[in-house]
């Protein structure tokens, strides 16, 4: 007799048809689904099948092959703009007939003072050169963490930013500059492509473990005490009984 309903081969597909994580917002367990491809950053895709060979002139296959990158666990409290650790090997002495040592790359790393203008605040950042390049390149830093896709931030301090933007844009009246209405005005048309429902801003970013909690909280229902819910019920069967008894009319004389 099996131990269980379904194998446990096929647990992993199940868990969102049943539970409370089927019970998700749908636009949440939409952005764990989607599947997307992160930007190359340590190699150079040839974005064709063929080349022909320079000396040759020959068509030759080619393929792009992604580099197998390692992101450490502090990676996740920065923005490291897709860096990671590369392992290989290095020839000793540079002698490519010496042995074969190992050899871990990583990216350098610096802290930087970055300035949030939704937020009004700025974070000191663990960050790299190619996240300060990509800063510049979409002209501010509101701007590189609003347009970049989670898979690209690679980040869970770049997706509670995001999500902190977001939901004070949704907020605009209360927690968007609300002593400086001109200042509130600008900002906000600046950056008003990105806003999105407060009821989605609050799901953005989360990990799984986080959205679960929140909805267990949202589900959650205080205790009532039973002498209540029998005191409603009683109320409710004497109305009951009052409107099926006759209405009895005194004729005036």
């Amino acid at each position: 007799m099996p131990l269980h309903k379904y194998p446990p081969k096929i647990w992993a597909a199940l868990r969102f048809k049943e539970g409370i994580q089927s019970r998700l917002p749908a636009h949440y367990l939409r952005s764990l689904t989607e599947k997307q491809e992160p930007t190359p950053v340590h190699f150079k895709p040839h974005g064709v099948k063929f080349k022909r060979d320079p000396r040759t002139g020959k068509e030759e296959r080619v393929q792009d092959v992604p580099i197998p990158i390692y992101f450490p666990p502090e990676s996740q409290r920065g923005l490291w703009g897709g860096e990671g650790y590369i392992q290989g090997f290095r020839y000793a002495n540079n002698d490519k007939l010496s042995t074969r040592l190992r050899k871990t790359w990583k990216p350098q790393i610096f802290v930087r003072k970055l300035y949030s203008e939704i937020l009004d605040k700025s974070f000191d950042i663990p960050v790299t050169m190619r996240t300060l390049d990509l800063v510049d390149a979409c002209y501010g830093f509101d701007f590189y963490i609003l347009k970049t896709s989670k898979v690209n931030l690679n980040s869970k301090l770049g997706m509670d930013l995001k999500r902190a933007m977001l939901l004070r844009l949704a907020r605009k009246d209360t927690e968007l500059y609300p002593d400086d209405p001109e200042k509130q005005e600008r900002i906000y048309n600046k950056y008003k492509e990105f806003v999105i429902p407060e009821e989605e801003a609050e799901w953005v970013g989360l990990s799984l473990e986080e959205a679960v909690e929140k909805q267990r909280l949202l589900e959650k229902k205080d205790a009532v005490p039973l002498f209540k819910v029998y005191a409603e019920e009683f109320v409710q069967q004497l109305h009951m009984q009052q409107l099926r008894e006759p209405i009895v009319v005194e004729k005036v004389s």
